[in-house]
């Protein structure tokens, strides 16, 4: 094992070590990987370390490096140096951290590491929790016990007699969801026809009017998403107002804080999600904002009977643990990496102050980085950032909206291809525009400054 281990270290650290030199964005066609890394199934096995180096080699011009502090895309950031070590352990240890009994230390860290969570997030106590792959298991491990909450509150066992003849349950949502909420109604079978929409105002916030409007009608099984920080413009609802309206018509209420949940850890920024305790259900992601590496979500529930009566499995070859808390019995899967292990090591690097840092600090250079953006010739900002997503556009004097979409586009592709810093586009209330997310523990104002010239230089590029 010492030869691939001591490749592989030397590797990572090579690409770790030239995070603020090498392009940001991966330089790679699919053809040339294909032809570096492809070929015919080997016939017979090769030296371990020789496959290391060749996979680091075929590899490496594919690489984003969204580790570094410049890669402002998809809500992605990198690794703190403590998480990506212990997820190293993780891989060394190999432990099936699905039961106490299989995986003892494992069970027990993502024991307490939840206990921690809980207490960063300022959730009831009483919840249970899930870490799964991401925030779209993440939501239909939640959504899942909703399920089964609602239809046994309609008199509907649905662990035993299916969806078959199942009152329909109703899932409110605005148009500023996330669509892995509507992957998640698709996979347990509710059905995305019945999603209905609840009228939102200019920056996408959901309005109490609606939904009262909504719920004054007979009482039915209902399940009502809302957002802490939408993927755009870091959109709050106002769970104060909405939660208490769904809880007095008997409904659900579950949040999607993929990243907006981490406002809670910060005094600066925790206002945003006041009444957010208020719900039954959360999902965040700890591979954005808490930088773990991936794969890593979280689903907390208020009603831990309902999450465990929705997703414990159990067979006699299993031997459960009375006394213990046993992962498989809070989420879909048995055999399961130990993702706790990284955040538990991530939250012991930063503690609760190191956490709010974090989340401040990003803030304040998403503000930095969309106003002097904003400044520059041919661009505008659409938003001032609430929290660490905001929105920028550029526009040429006389152009069509279809014309100025095009050009927004192209300057976010001639910005990635200078290697200075990587952004994705989205289309906003109509019009395509620059999304800039700020997540990285690595981001600093040289970062900023950095990113802002390398686009003044498309821009500047573009008008001669």
């Amino acid at each position: 094992m010492t030869d691939p281990l001591d490749r592989a270290m030397h590797h990572a650290r090579a690409w770790l070590d030239g995070l603020d030199t090498a392009p940001v964005g991966g330089r790679a066609t699919a053809d040339a990987l294909r032809d570096a890394l492809g070929g015919p199934l080997p016939e017979t096995g090769a030296d371990a370390g020789e496959i290391i180096d060749a996979l680091a080699a075929g590899a490496g011009p594919g690489l984003h490096a969204n580790a570094g502090g410049r890669f402002f895309a998809w809500v992605m950031a990198g690794s703190l140096p403590s998480a990506v070590a212990a997820d190293w352990l993780v891989s060394a240890w190999d432990q099936n951290s699905g039961m106490f009994t299989v995986a003892p230390s494992t069970t027990i860290i993502e024991e307490i590491t939840g206990g921690w969570l809980k207490d960063l997030f300022g959730l009831p106590p009483e919840c249970s929790f899930a870490f799964t792959t991401g925030c779209q298991l993440a939501h239909v491990t939640a959504l899942a016990v909703a399920r089964h909450a609602v239809l046994e509150q309609a008199g509907w066992d649905v662990g035993r007699d299916g969806l078959y003849g199942a009152p329909p349950i109703r899932v409110l949502t605005s148009a500023n969801r996330h669509n892995t909420l509507d992957a998640a109604v698709r996979y347990l079978g509710m059905g995305e026809a019945h999603m209905e929409g609840v009228a939102t105002g200019e920056f996408g916030n959901m309005l109490a009017e609606d939904l009262a409007e909504k719920l004054s009608g007979p009482a039915r099984p209902t399940i009502l998403c809302l957002n802490a920080a939408d993927l755009n413009v870091g959109t709050f609802d106002d769970f104060a107002t909405l939660v208490p309206i769904a809880k007095a018509a008997g409904a659900w209420v579950h949040v999607d804080g993929a990243f907006g949940l981490f406002a809670r850890t910060s005094p600066a920024y925790r206002a945003l999600t006041e009444g957010i305790d208020l719900a039954d259900s959360w999902a965040t992601d700890g591979h954005k904002w808490l930088n773990v590496p991936y794969d890593c979500g979280m689903a907390f529930v208020r009603d831990a009977a309902a999450h465990h009566a929705a997703i414990a499995k159990g067979a006699a070859y299993l031997s459960p643990s009375p006394d213990v808390r046993d992962p498989s019995d809070w989420n879909f899967e048995l055999s399961r990496r130990a993702r706790a292990v990284p955040v538990y090591a991530a939250l012991r690097e930063l503690g609760r102050a190191g956490v709010a840092d974090l989340v401040e600090r990003c803030c304040r250079h998403c503000v930095s980085l969309v106003s002097g953006l904003g400044a520059l010739p041919g661009a505008r900002a659409l938003n001032v950032p609430v929290l660490n997503q905001g929105l920028v556009r550029f526009e040429r004097a006389g152009a069509t909206d279809t014309e100025n979409d095009a050009f927004t586009d192209e300057v976010i592709r001639r910005t990635n291809a200078t290697g200075e810093a990587f952004f994705s586009g989205t289309t906003w209330n109509g019009v395509r525009a620059m999304r800039v997310s700020v997540v990285s523990w690595r981001t600093d104002q040289h970062d900023v400054s950095r990113s802002i010239a390398a686009v003044a230089g498309v821009l500047s590029e573009a008008e001669t």
